[in-house]
């Protein structure tokens, strides 16, 4: 294909040279012994975790339940995932039965989600050790068979109509614990303290993509490509 405007195309070939050049710089280890994107994950990590933190909102919440009993019956898929889960129960206070892969409890539940946001929050401030210390078991596990086993309670709790108990729990899953599990061993950090980071990026993110959108307009432009609107043809 011969080159009809050599000036739109060497524009066009040196914005694509350089966004490539970028581009490489980007996948290379050179922020940090990280590449770009490994970077920029990091960073958004660590500014996602320093707004993530919602345990003493849900903690209040948990308090409105003070003296209300949980009577439940959970099953899981392994029976030694019900005499895990029974360690974390048990640990809270709570009357904790296994037969086979079934779980019964009964407790407090305030008490019990009190030790279940004790846990978060010892994971949410990278202290995992006090949490497998504390049932003998890795502290990953330990949240996720939390996770698991408010989720069922979650469901039963709404199949017998107790809004709040539901809602409560359900907090205590998606405020507290997902949040402490995602971002265990990563350090929080406030947006606010890298305000001109975050807005860099964002400018970088949108000059970049056009960048490239140029590159390809100028080059088609060189080559004689082109689109126009269609003249449009008038009636006889």
């Amino acid at each position: 294909m011969m080159i009809k405007n050599k000036k739109m195309f060497s524009i066009g070939a040196f914005a694509a040279t350089t966004f490539l050049g970028v581009l490489l710089l980007i996948f290379s280890p050179v922020f940090s012994g990280k590449n770009g994107l490994e970077f920029a994950d990091d960073s958004f990590n660590r500014l996602s975790k320093g707004s993530s933190y919602f345990i003493p909102k849900v903690a209040k919440s948990v308090e409105t339940l003070s003296g209300k009993q949980l009577k439940q019956e959970i099953t899981f898929d392994k029976p030694e995932d019900a005499t895990d889960t029974a360690k974390l129960f048990a640990a809270a206070g709570a009357k904790a039965e296994v037969r086979g892969a079934a779980l019964s409890l009964e407790g407090d539940i305030a008490t019990i989600l009190r030790s279940t946001l004790g846990d978060a929050d010892a994971m949410f401030n990278n202290d995992g050790k006090s949490v497998s210390e504390k049932y003998g078991m890795d502290e990953k596990k330990a949240m996720k068979n939390w996770w698991t086993a408010l989720g069922k309670i979650e469901k039963n709790l709404k199949k017998e109509k107790k809004v709040a108990e539901a809602k409560c729990v359900s907090d205590v899953n998606k405020k507290a614990i997902e949040p402490a599990y995602n971002f265990y061993k990563i350090e929080g950090e406030k947006v606010s303290d890298h305000a001109g980071m975050m807005s860099g990026l964002l400018v970088f993110y949108v000059a970049y993509t056009m960048w490239w959108g140029y590159s390809i307009f100028y080059l088609f432009d060189g080559l004689g490509l082109s689109m126009k609107k269609a003249k449009v043809k008038k009636e006889a």
